[in-house]
């Protein structure tokens, strides 16, 4: 049988691509920590963001449902306070739950004034025990938390040094305090890095511009861009790799690494160049795709046997429950997403569990909900043999064979050779629309 791991940590970060990690094979990027993470665990290199902006993100990992059926369509929203949260159901278990870091579900507008500095109402924190955190904020030197730890109020207090190196602390703290008459804990560290303005500690600043490689399917017109911002990006994400290390080593020094996963992964990615784009919000591979990592508690991790990569499509709305099935705890009804849990199990599980492999999507829903009069709304489906689709409102957009064309230079959308493969992939976005409850005008 499996031991289950009884604490769940997940390190989210912002706007990095699941391409930038060592093992996904970036040549330029320094993780040795996220490689050794993968190496001891499992690897989801398919993983996806379901829909590559901050805040309908966060509202569907909160939620497990996707920002069609939550109350974050857009940019900025509001998480509605009735909605039920993965916390609530880790809470309804007896674990402590603590929430460190960004948030960006309150609703706040960056054009009323700087977030950071602004109160989040206690009953826009998600009920956390602890939540000690901020709306948004892009200065990673500037940075201010406040919250409630447990009972007590925290008020405003701008934090020491480098955003990712002391919220890491605070989760350090924690768990370093923690005794073994203390219930289970659920914990969230939520860090802006690595996503711009490009800045880091010095001590990771190793990435000289003009040596990086750059991605196939970035053109030569933006190739200085790219460069300049590859160098900043690597070096926050170095940073980041070196505070889940430092969360693995104490994890070990308590001895708690065997009952503690850590779930690594990121809200969207950053196109950084590709396709001659900066940013997110599209559905090409570097905005779509994220880095997934799950190590701590796995088994493997104990065992040494090397990487295990999974192919599955691990999505936004996923994350809820699969971490209540790393706990053992049974996923409500509520939920929308699918638990990949035994992706994480011993290889001497029994194959009774053979039925959840069987039952994996075989494809992963993507969305821009957009503002309903912009043709820059947009759906996506990804398939697991390959194949990317993506329409705008009434409209064909993209279509691609990522075997064949990983870059995505290549759109078969409009290509008459591959009209039924286009009939089909028609057919398979408007079936996650029905079954999702997702209202959209696809073209024909």
């Amino acid at each position: 049988m499996t031991t289950k791991a009884k604490n769940l940590i997940w390190f989210v970060v912002d706007q990095m691509r699941g391409q930038a990690v060592g093992i996904n094979g970036d040549p330029n990027v320094f993780t040795p920590n996220l490689d050794n993470l993968a190496i001891a665990g499992r690897n989801f290199t398919q993983a996806v963001s379901g829909y590559p902006l901050c805040c309908p993100f966060r509202g569907s990992m909160m939620t497990s449902k996707y920002a069609h059926n939550h109350s974050i369509k857009l940019h900025e929203e509001r998480l509605d306070p009735e909605l039920p949260l993965v916390n609530d159901v880790f809470k309804e278990q007896g674990y402590e739950t603590i929430y460190l870091g960004k948030w960006h579900m309150a609703g706040m507008k960056e054009r009323d004034g700087r977030t950071v500095t602004r109160t989040v109402p206690k009953i826009d924190r998600g009920r956390f025990d602890t939540w000690l955190g901020y709306e948004n904020n892009n200065s990673q030197w500037d940075c201010y938390l406040h919250g409630h730890d447990g009972d007590e109020d925290v008020p405003h207090y701008k934090m020491p040094g480098y955003e990712t190196d002391h919220l890491t602390d605070l989760a350090i703290e924690r768990i370093t305090s923690r005794t073994d008459e203390d219930a289970p804990f659920f914990m969230v560290v939520s860090v802006q890095p690595p996503h711009v303005p490009g800045l880091a500690p010095a001590d990771n600043r190793r990435y000289q511009a003009q040596q990086l490689k750059l991605r196939d399917n970035v053109p030569a017109s933006e190739e200085a861009n790219t460069r300049i911002g590859l160098s900043s990006y690597y070096a926050q994400i170095e940073n980041i790799d070196d505070n889940v290390g430092r969360v693995m080593q104490t994890l070990r020094e308590q001895n708690l690494i065997d009952d503690t996963y850590l779930m690594f992964f990121s809200d969207h990615g950053d196109q950084l160049g590709s396709q001659g784009r900066f940013g997110k919000c599209v559905p090409y591979e570097e905005s779509l795709r994220v880095p997934f990592i799950v190590g701590g508690g796995v088994p493997r991790c104990q065992q040494g046997q090397g990487t295990w990569n999974s192919d599955c499509l691990i999505n936004h709305v996923d994350i809820g429950p699969t971490s209540l099935g790393l706990c053992d705890i049974a996923v409500p009804e509520w939920m929308e997403g699918y638990d990949y849990s035994h992706q994480c199990s011993d290889n001497n599980t029994p194959r009774a569990a053979q039925a959840r492999f069987d039952a994996e999507p075989d494809a992963a829903y993507a969305q821009l909900i957009g503002d309903r009069e912009s043709s820059y709304a947009w759906r996506c489906v990804v398939t697991r043999d390959g194949w990317k689709y993506a329409c705008v409102d009434g409209g064909e957009w993209m279509m691609f064979n990522l075997k064949e064309d990983p870059f995505e230079q290549n759109n078969l959308a409009f290509h008459t050779k591959y009209k039924n493969k286009r009939s089909e992939m028609n057919q398979l976005i408007r079936k996650w629309a029905d079954q999702t409850g997702d209202a959209f005008d696809f073209p024909g």
